[in-house]
């Protein structure tokens, strides 16, 4: 019985206990929120998650990081150390895009150091394995065997996996009616779209889409079904080609459920930020409500470097409208293959997106979090306000270095902080009205504070 079947017939589940606890709900909410497929758990059965999550609506949003080798950087230590990056400044699910060196041990390897769900895109192997193993083009991959690294995936316990299963022929089509600046910028969705192309075949993931069905409800593995045609830059975005791949989607989550399978919705991409809560609106209603896995939006095109500030701004809009999933875009987007401080930095700009969407969601426990902060910032309580950062570590490191002034303001103010200011006359206030005359501010004590 699968994990969506399970909250179906309300069948006690320990993962949906621990993400209760997680998320501070009851835990009936869980159940009902994966039996009407607008939650997803993803739990390969053959692991056991010490950080299981659950994603969609009603819950925290949650950021995906994206990790994985490459042709020109094949080892696997530095994403490993990526992982645990990533996992320290708040990613909630990793993804392997691994595409160099011996991808099943680099992905073994990060299974086994990952505690949170993990993703992969499975054609990135087959497609990989197809030129190098093989010494053929992408156009000649061989499905069997594409589907057999989807198994194979699987059984290596992978919790959830991209698959362009969307993108028809008929999808393809619409990119002629409406030349597209950017055509397809989803690798996957590129690869999907070359051997359909040089084949003149559908897309063998849509045709066989009750193998897929077949191996995913084995495994249990989450469906996350792939933008094989999102967006690359603000031109493209909304297009006839773009809506129809979503039109696609929503008809295969019901077939999806009806298998007992869970699935949850990939998205754009670049958007200008007035199509964004469109956009969420038309996922949650062709998708009949599977949660939202968006990549950005990124905002604006003008910005390689500060991508990540771009996907921020996106993000934050997009959860709040009804996203419940933010991929993480890093300043190296379009640029290079990240860093250990890009992970970082990606990571955090996310984090900061997702809780932002959460207040106006009324997620539990968000707003409770800024107002601790509030609190702390009246008092002046530097380490209180330390520890409440989303990035403790350079909250520490900033104040640090202030210099010399070390008082309970900052640098930026010194004497003339607003709050110790502000602080000062309401004493004063209090004072006069119990006949006491209040403390002001002095050219002596000025001096003496600041040094001036």
């Amino acid at each position: 019985m699968t994990i969506k079947e399970q909250a179906k017939q309300e069948i006690e589940n320990p993962i949906f206990n621990k993400c209760a606890d997680y998320e501070q709900i009851q835990v009936e909410c869980i159940t009902a929120a994966v039996k009407e497929g607008k939650t997803v758990v993803p739990h390969n059965r053959h692991v056991e998650l010490a950080l299981p999550m659950a994603i969609g609506t009603g819950l925290s949003t949650k950021v995906n990081a994206n990790i994985g080798t490459s042709k020109d950087h094949p080892d696997v230590e530095p994403e490993l150390e990526k992982l645990r990056v990533a996992l320290e400044a708040g990613a909630h699910t990793i993804m392997d895009l691994s595409t160099g060196g011996p991808i099943r041990e680099i992905r073994q390897a990060i299974r086994e150091a990952c505690p949170v769900p993990l993703g992969t895109v499975p054609i990135y192997q087959a497609a990989v394995e197809t030129v190098v193993r093989y010494r053929r083009s992408i156009c000649e991959m061989d499905i069997d065997h594409l589907l057999r690294v989807i198994e194979e995936q699987a059984l290596h316990g992978v919790d959830f996996m991209t698959l362009h299963c969307g993108l028809t022929l008929e999808a393809a089509k619409r990119l002629k009616s409406r030349k597209r600046m950017m055509g397809v910028v989803s690798r996957g969705g590129s690869f999907i779209l070359e051997w359909m192309m040089y084949n003149q075949k559908e897309n063998p993931l849509f045709e066989r889409f009750d193998d897929l069905l077949a191996i995913a409800r084995e495994h249990e593995v989450t469906l996350s079904l792939g933008d094989g045609l999102r967006p690359g830059c603000l031109y493209d975005a909304t297009d006839g080609a773009q809506v129809h791949e979503l039109i696609v989607l929503g008809e295969l989550t019901l077939r999806a459920w009806d298998a007992g399978v869970q699935v949850m919705i990939e998205g754009p991409g670049h958007m200008s930020m007035d199509q964004i809560p469109a956009n969420m609106i038309l996922e949650k209603r062709l998708c009949h409500g599977a949660p939202f896995y968006v990549l950005g939006p990124l905002v604006t095109d003008i910005a390689p470097g500060y991508d990540h500030i771009t996907s921020a701004i996106g993000g934050a809009i997009a959860a709040a409208a009804g996203a419940d999933f933010l991929c993480y875009v890093t300043p190296a987007e379009h640029l290079r293959l990240p860093s250990l401080d890009d992970v970082k930095e990606g990571v955090i700009a996310s984090c900061i997106a997702a809780h932002a969407a959460d207040i106006v969601k009324g997620v539990p426990g968000a707003l409770k979090k800024d107002l601790k902060m509030g609190e702390a910032r009246h008092r002046l309580d530097w380490e209180a306000q330390t520890e409440l950062s989303i990035d403790p570590e350079k909250a520490r490191l900033y104040r640090e270095e202030g210099g010399k002034y070390h008082g309970p303001t900052c640098t930026m103010c010194g004497e003339y902080c607003a709050i110790k200011t502000y602080n000062r006359a309401m004493e004063a206030f209090l004072a006069s009205g119990s006949g006491k005359k209040g403390q002001a501010a002095t050219p002596e004590t000025v001096k003496e504070n600041t040094g001036c």
